[in-house]
């Protein structure tokens, strides 16, 4: 799939150097098809890497997909660049008037934070709400999918005694579901958080499905019955050695943590973990965009407010 971003994005150079197709603005504007639009709600604070990682994925399939990045106005990032927010992301503002086909929500480092706490809360419930009638399907990803979990069907989430952190072995429950088409019987993607939500809550949800799930890791793919949302807790995005930098990073601080489970062979932090999620995780993003996004979607996206209002 050709990602159409601005021509000078940093990932550019990483995506080609890796046989991704990226579309710069001036070329697509000579296509004559409509793009999918598709809205990066970018809370990582790591936004570059964050946003090389989820373009990769992005960029598997045979349709335009026109990329726009959304910041926080309520917050302020302290490791990225201003000239880099400016330059490349909008903030709810300047988007709200519009619609759009996907809305992906990234994971944040603030789960240990009540919801409440957080200092851009507020606008992110706006945000959330905004979606129910302005975009067709939203992708949660890890403390993403715990806060759409909670504001959407009050589901909590409960503090573990330790951080999860590793590779992760999930099964498919329903391998017939759009979603889970083409995954093998079990699957492993990354886990990095010191939260998780129950299965016992979201089952008692009747808008609510759980695709997959790990004897370890809990619930991991979940969705509503429409598909427009899906919430996945873990990283299926992450790159090799994300696991990795936040290991050496938590060390450094000074905290307990232990070895990601899993993921360095034998253990030993010198060595390179094997790359073992990356073809799920494409796969994953490929269904979504294919039966959640494209063949579900109306043409026009202006109709999106009057049919989809609260159908969740």
């Amino acid at each position: 799939m050709p990602i159409k971003v601005q021509s000078n994005l940093p990932a550019i150079k990483v995506l080609e150097s890796e046989n991704i197709f990226v579309m710069p603005n001036e070329v697509a504007l000579r296509q004559d098809i409509r793009p999918l639009k598709i809205l990066i709600l970018n809370l990582m604070p790591t936004k570059i890497t964050t946003e090389t990682q989820l373009l990769r994925l992005l960029g598997n399939s045979p349709l335009q997909v026109d990329i726009e990045l959304l910041q926080m106005a309520s917050h302020t990032s302290k490791n990225t660049s201003p000239h880099h927010l400016t330059t490349f992301y909008k903030t709810f503002d300047e988007v709200k008037d519009d619609n759009f086909d996907g809305l992906i929500i990234t994971g944040a480092p603030v789960e240990q934070l009540p919801f409440e706490e957080v200092d851009y809360w507020d606008e992110l419930c706006e945000i959330m709400e905004w979606a129910d009638s302005n975009v067709y399907s939203t992708f949660h990803i890890c403390w993403g999918a715990q806060a759409g979990l909670y504001y959407h069907y009050g589901i909590k989430k409960y503090a573990f005694e330790k951080k999860l952190s590793g590779i992760y072995t999930h099964k498919v429950l329903k391998p017939n579901h759009p979603l889970m088409r083409g995954f093998d019987d079990t699957f492993q993607i990354p886990h990095s958080r010191y939260t998780g939500v129950k299965e016992e809550e979201i089952q008692r949800q009747m808008g609510l499905e759980i695709l997959a799930n790990s004897a370890k890791a809990g619930p991991s793919v979940i969705v509503n019955r429409t598909g427009r949302q899906v919430f996945i807790t873990g990283h299926a995005e992450y790159d090799r050695e994300t696991l990795a930098n936040e290991y050496f990073r938590d060390i450094s601080k000074g905290l307990d943590i232990e070895v990601p489970y899993n993921y360095f062979p034998n253990d030993d932090a010198s060595l390179t973990p094997p790359m073992v999620w990356r073809s799920n995780a494409t796969l994953l993003y490929t269904n979504w965009l294919n039966y959640f996004v494209y063949q579900a979607t109306p043409y026009d996206l202006s109709t999106l407010k009057q049919k989809y209002k609260k159908n969740k």
